[in-house]
């Protein structure tokens, strides 16, 4: 699964007047890294449209904004929900469609595939033609095609179709970041934003439980997995129709222009209207620019490794829980979808210190006269750092039979924060450390996360069975381990690096 915001955050507040995002910094390769676009726009023509108090998405009464942050959350955790709750339908799968266990682990994998690779295209197209229009044909293609994989007539089939409903629905993971960004300036966006990022994260946890415990799969057909999905999907796109307005101030002023139009002059028009935009272009810059940001910049490729290896793991979990829980421990499968509840517990303790978080950054930024350097933000990575692998390391030395069942689950709790903390952290810093490619990392980031999420519930069972619950799970915690040093380590270095990178900030 995968996050990536369009636009940074500090630069919405910047287009409120004539709809353009303007350079906050200068580009290393402009004719390469800027998005092509043509075009000249004269801002004193009076019949250039510009945003007036009434037209700003961030001047919405404070529920309104927060009634569309929760909608686009919840989108954004269903879309996840739908990767893991497929890990409880694998059983009975393999007997209707008549097939082996390996080929049905192959529903998480495609799926969280194209979590991945869709935010390569969405992105673009959300910047021609605006976040809603994005969400609503996604959402209703989501809804369509999840048909398929509920009532499948064959095994290829439902894989084909795994794939494409995770296609559609990265639109919540590549461009809501940037719709919660909209609605709320600089000072007050943290929190809204730390519930839209925990979202898809949580969503994989929630996949597990409810597919173990509320569908009860035991004593139900499999299908009412996807039934149930289907039936949170419609109730998505009712809420998504009714709560979500458009927040892209470009396409505003274009809806705004057109009104003008029919009601006083032709003469109106908004910036977005005269750039010429070619929109292969904008998909291939899209495409390549990440590939080329993981090739030639070592933070930006450790960065991601690392949440990369984190979102691994996490999918990892949903083919060793079972093993853990259910071979050594004797459970059902309802008792071991409530066993990820541990990892939602900290999941939810990382949401509820953001507070804190926010008053360190405050402080931060005062110290540094309102403008304090990107590796701030890693100071949530280096806590996160150092929870990840003490939780994999509680979850190993207590998946021994002889050793109460609670003792992983306990485990589980720092690893959930942890992990969190760390994707805030390499989030945040990503964004505003590469600012003149911001959309560029963050999706590197989110097509390598998804390699990962997608590889390692492939070999997990392997790996356990081969190694066992304790060596396997210790392998795990060994690995993230090694990478807890990166966040204290650029924190120090950070700006050196920076300054010596083709692609970072200054």
């Amino acid at each position: 699964m995968a996050t990536n915001n369009s636009e940074t955050i500090t630069l919405n507040d910047d287009i409120e007047k004539t709809g353009q995002t303007p350079k906050q910094v200068p580009d290393p390769e402009p004719e390469v890294e800027r998005r092509p676009s043509a075009g000249s726009v004269d801002s004193s023509d009076p019949y250039c449209c510009s945003l007036a108090p009434e037209d700003d998405p961030k001047q919405l009464p404070a529920w309104r904004k927060w009634l569309a942050v929760i909608v686009i959350s919840t989108s954004s955790l269903c879309a996840t929900f739908a990767s893991s709750v497929a890990a409880f339908t694998e059983t009975g799968l393999a007997q209707d469609l008549h097939t082996v266990h390996e080929v049905t682990i192959l529903s998480i994998s495609l799926y969280v595939l194209g979590l991945g690779i869709g935010p390569l295209v969405m992105g673009p197209l959300s910047e021609l033609y605006g976040r809603n229009i994005i969400y609503r044909i996604s959402y209703v293609l989501f809804f369509a095609f999840t048909w398929p994989t509920a009532f499948p007539p064959d095994m290829a089939t439902y894989l084909v179709f795994r794939f494409i409903t995770g296609l559609c629905g990265s639109a919540f993971l590549s461009v809501a970041g940037g719709s919660v960004s909209d609605l709320f300036d600089n000072h007050t966006v943290a929190t809204p934003m730390a519930v839209y990022t925990i979202s898809p994260f949580i969503g994989p946890v929630v996949g597990p439980l409810i597919g173990g415990y509320v569908f009860i799969v035991q004593n139900t057909d499999w299908r009412w997995c996807y039934r149930v999905l289907l039936i949170w999907q419609f109730v998505q796109i009712i809420l998504l129709y009714t709560c979500v307005p458009e927040t892209y101030v470009p396409v505003i002023l274009k809806h705004k222009a057109r009104k003008l139009r029919k009601a006083e002059s032709e003469k109106y028009y908004a910036p977005i209207e005269v750039q010429k935009h070619s929109l292969f272009r904008m998909i291939m810059f899209s495409v390549y620019t990440p590939f080329k940001l993981l090739f030639f910049d070592r933070m930006a490729l450790l960065l991601d490794m690392w949440s990369a290896l984190l979102l691994g793991i996490l999918y990892l979990a949903f083919q060793a829980f079972p093993i853990i829980f259910e071979e050594v421990h004797g459970f059902n499968v309802q008792s071991t979808g409530l066993a990820f509840l541990g990892i939602g517990v900290g999941m939810v303790i990382a949401l509820a210190s953001q507070p804190y978080w926010n008053w360190v950054f405050r402080r931060e930024a005062e110290k540094n006269n309102g403008h304090p350097p990107p590796e701030v933000r890693l100071l949530i990575a280096q806590v996160g750092g150092v929870l990840a692998p003490i939780g994999l390391f509680i979850m190993a030395f207590t998946t021994y039979k002889h050793v109460h069942w609670i003792g992983p689950i306990i485990g589980s709790i720092p690893f959930g924060t942890g992990t969190c903390f760390i994707f805030t952290g390499v989030f945040t810093y990503l964004v505003t450390a590469y600012r003149p490619i911001a959309a560029s990392a963050m999706a590197a980031n989110s097509a390598m996360r998804s390699t990962f999420a997608a590889v390692f519930p492939l070999f997990a069972a392997q790996m356990y069975h081969r190694l066992g619950t304790v060596g396997a799970t210790a392998l795990l915690a060994g690995l993230t381990t090694l990478m807890a040093p990166l966040p204290f380590i650029f924190y120090k270095i950070g700006a050196r690096l920076r300054a010596n990178s083709r692609f970072a900030a200054a």
